[in-house]
């Protein structure tokens, strides 16, 4: 049965094209999905995606469901889950490093979701190939992750993510000493013009970004620093991005880190060996806090550091 949903245009979303504006209120999916689904005006008129929103706009969006699934038809245990949390509404979870999310183009397998598919039902109201998928997780970054189970706690953390009524804290291992405790970052972020793999910060457009950023722990002599960024909003590569524009990428980053520039000045032979032979961002969502959308509880969840995070700061200790 498909399911339908209902958006009103307020007076803070006017002026955008009809597709964007559909995109901003359901997260879950991406804008290439959203033109695929049955979409029409509540008052029979004539709609192009292309059209801009008026206030007191009202679409329906009719969304079907897909008789295959990749997802439901990979479904494997290929590696071990660390669970949280779980009850009958949502899982908690802790990523490992280099695993991808959901079955995408490149990834058919192996994802993890497929893996929580093996252990446990989740909700279908994510996609097709994003089964109770909230949020995500960069493929080689670690951390925790909340997924939902039934279709109620899914309605419920979209909300919430879309409020930010959370709170999310990354720990981010960078090149650069600073010279404060303290920052903020703000700064809207938009898909890059040059390479559509990466995000960069945008003068006009974008979307509004905003990083928490405290210093909790620093090593002159190779010059990199250990940092807790808390995530204000969230969008795509978002600490990623704000971090190395500001001058601190995260190392072992393909995309941001700049290691070249970076590599050539350490002297250490363990940390060099290291950094030459790691894959992916020294990057990890340590805590993440919200309200169960179910039973209304305060949660709160945090993950250790993994093995490779703590092999480098037991590096730099002993520098």
């Amino acid at each position: 049965m498909a399911e339908i949903k209902n958006f009103i245009v307020g007076e803070n979303d006017t002026g955008i094209r009809i597709d964007k504006f559909l995109s901003n209120q359901m997260p879950e999916f991406s804008r290439s999905e959203i033109q695929k689904f049955n979409i029409s005006r509540a008052d029979k008129k004539a709609l192009k995606l292309s059209d801009k929103t008026k206030i007191g706009d009202e679409f329906i969006v009719e969304i079907a469901d897909k008789e295959t699934d990749v997802a439901y038809d990979n479904i494997s245990n290929d590696f071990d889950l660390d669970i949280l949390f779980e009850d009958d509404d949502i899982i908690v979870i802790n990523k490992p490093r280099g695993v991808v999310m959901y079955p995408s183009a490149g990834n058919k397998t192996r994802t993890l979701v497929q893996n929580l598919l093996a252990y446990t039902n989740l909700s279908t109201l994510g996609g097709a190939t994003r089964p109770g998928v909230v949020h995500r997780l960069d493929k080689d970054t670690s951390g925790v992750m909340v997924f939902a189970k039934t279709d109620a706690a899914y309605r419920g953390l979209v909300k919430i993510f879309m409020a930010h009524d959370l709170t999310r804290k990354y720990v981010a291992f960078v090149w650069g000493v600073p010279t404060w405790g303290g920052a903020e970052i703000t700064g809207n972020i938009a898909r890059s013009s040059r390479n559509r793999q990466k995000m960069s910060l945008v003068k006009t457009g974008g979307k509004p970004a905003h990083t928490i950023v405290n210093v909790m722990d620093v090593w002159t002599r190779p010059n990199v620093s250990m940092f807790r960024c808390t995530l204000m909003t969230g969008r795509t590569h978002q600490i990623r991005v704000h971090l190395s524009s500001h001058g601190f990428p995260v190392l072992c980053d393909p995309l941001y880190g700049r290691e070249k520039s970076h590599i050539g000045s350490v002297k250490n032979p363990e940390l060099l060996e290291f950094l030459k032979n790691h894959n992916g961002q020294m990057l990890h969502a340590e805590i993440l806090e919200f309200v169960h959308p179910i039973t209304g509880e305060k949660m709160h969840f945090k993950a250790s550091l993994p093995d490779d995070m703590m092999e480098l700061k037991d590096i730099l200790d002993n520098e």
